[in-house]
C-alpha cells in the first residue's frame, strides 16, 4: 500500500518534490528502525525511483545512500553505471563496492569512471593493478598521488611501460622509493627515446652520433641501477634486461668495469644457467679455463670470452692496485692486433668508459681545489 501510494504520488510531483522524497526515503532507510515489511516496501520504492526521468531525483538518492555500508546493493550497483555526476557519488565513495565491482567498473568504465575510482579513500592493489592496465592520463596520474592506493611493483612498472613518455608521469614514479630497479629502467628507455626525437639534438650531434650516445647513455644508467638494487631484486632486473636484449657483452663489461658485481654475477646466473654459488666460485677464485668456460656457457665467443677472462681477474686485483680494470684491460690488450671486429668494438667502449672515470676524477678533484 505504501508503494502504490508513492507511485501515485511520483506521476504528478514536481521533480523538486520527488528529489526531496528520494532523500528523505534513503536516509529513513538508513537510520529509521523500519518493520521488515516497510523496509521492503522502500526498497521497492527506490528501485522505481531509479527510473525517475529527472537527474535530480537520482542525484538525491545517490547522495543519500552513497556513504552507508547498509545501503542496498542493488541500487548502488545501478547509480554506479548512471550518468556521471551521479554515479560519481557512489563510485567514489561507497563501502558496498567490492574490489570486483571497481575492477569491472574500471575495464567497462569510461575514464572519468577511472579517475573517480583512483581517487577512493583506499584502493588495493588489485583494482590499482586494473587501473595501471588501463587507465589514461588523468586516472594515473590521481593513482600515484593517492596516499591511499597500494601499488605493486610490477603495477608500477606496468605504468612506466604505458605512459612513462608523459613527463608527468614519469616523475612521479620517478619519486618513489618503492618503484622498482626494472621500472626505472624502464623510464631511463623512455627519455632516452624521448631525445632521439628532438630535432636540434639530431641537428647537433647527427643521428648516428645522437643513436650511440642514447644507446650509451641507457648503459651507463642501468648500471648505476644495478648498482643500487637490492640483492633480492637482482634476478627481476637481469630478467626484466634480457627481455628487452640489454644484455650484451658491452653491457656486461661496463657493470664489470664498475664493480657492479653482484648485478654482474646475477646476469651471469640467468645467461649461462649456472648456479648461484658455483658462479660467484668462479668469479671470486676460478682459474683462467673455468672463467672462459662459464663465460663461454653465456655465449660469448672465444675472443669476447678471453678479455671478459682478464677483466675478472683485473677486478680481483682491483682492491691492491691503483690501476682501474678499464686501464688494466687497455694495456692488456694494446697490442693485440689480430682481435675481431666485435673485440675491437668491445676495447672501444672500454676506452670510453676509461676517459669517462677520467673526467668524473678529474671533476672530483677540481671541486676539492675549490672548497
Amino acid at each position: 500500500m505504501i508503494v502504490e501510494a508513492f507511485l501515485r504520488w511520483a506521476e504528478t510531483a514536481k521533480a523538486g518534490d520527488r528529489a526531496r522524497a528520494a532523500s528523505a526515503l534513503g536516509r529513513s532507510y538508513l537510520q529509521s528502525a523500519m518493520p521488515a515489511k516497510e523496509r521492503t516496501a522502500a526498497g521497492m520504492a527506490m528501485l522505481h525511483l531509479l527510473d525517475d526521468p529527472s537527474p535530480k531525483v537520482r542525484m538525491a538518492l545517490s547522495e543519500a545512500l552513497a556513504h552507508s555500508q547498509a545501503a542496498p546493493r542493488n541500487i548502488i550497483l545501478s547509480l554506479a553505471q548512471d550518468q556521471p555526476e551521479i554515479a560519481g557519488q557512489v563510485i567514489i565513495a561507497s563501502p558496498v563496492l567490492t574490489e570486483a565491482d571497481l575492477v569491472d567498473l574500471t575495464a567497462r568504465g569510461s575514464e572519468l569512471t577511472r579517475l573517480l575510482i583512483a581517487s577512493r579513500g583506499e584502493v588495493s592493489r588489485i583494482v590499482a593493478a586494473a587501473l595501471a592496465e588501463v587507465g589514461e592520463f588523468e586516472s594515473i596520474l590521481c593513482l600515484l598521488d593517492n596516499g591511499g592506493a597500494s601499488i605493486s611493483r610490477p603495477s608500477l612498472k606496468r605504468i612506466a611501460e604505458r605512459l612513462g613518455h608523459l613527463a608527468e608521469v614519469r616523475n612521479r614514479l620517478a619519486e618513489r622509493a618503492s618503484l622498482p630497479a626494472d621500472a626505472r629502467h624502464v623510464l631511463v628507455q623512455q627519455v632516452s627515446d624521448a631525445l632521439l626525437e628532438l630535432p636540434l639534438a639530431r641537428a647537433t650531434i647527427g643521428e648516428r652520433g645522437l643513436e650511440r650516445v642514447t644507446r650509451e647513455a641507457k648503459e651507463a644508467a642501468a648500471v648505476t641501477i644495478a648498482g643500487a638494487v637490492p640483492h633480492d631484486d637482482i634476478p627481476g632486473l637481469v630478467e626484466h634486461l634480457r627481455l628487452a636484449q640489454r644484455l650484451t657483452p658491452a653491457f656486461l663489461m661496463h657493470a664489470l668495469c664498475s664493480g657492479r658485481i653482484d648485478f654482474f654475477a646475477g646476469a651471469v646466473v640467468n645467461l649461462s644457467g649456472c648456479d648461484e654459488r658455483r658462479v660467484r666460485s668462479i668469479l671470486a677464485t676460478g682459474r683462467r679455463h673455468a672463467l672462459r668456460a662459464l663465460y663461454e656457457s653465456m655465449g660469448l665467443k672465444r675472443d669476447i670470452s678471453v678479455i671478459f677472462v682478464e677483466a675478472t681477474t683485473l677486478w680481483r686485483n682491483a682492491s691492491t692496485t691503483a690501476s682501474t680494470v678499464s686501464l688494466g684491460l687497455l694495456k692488456s690488450f694494446a697490442r693485440t692486433k689480430s682481435a675481431s671486429d666485435a673485440a675491437r668494438e668491445l676495447l672501444a667502449m672500454v676506452e670510453r668508459l676509461h676517459v669517462a672515470e677520467q673526467r668524473q676524477t678529474a671533476r672530483g678533484f677540481a671541486a676539492m681545489a675549490a672548497a
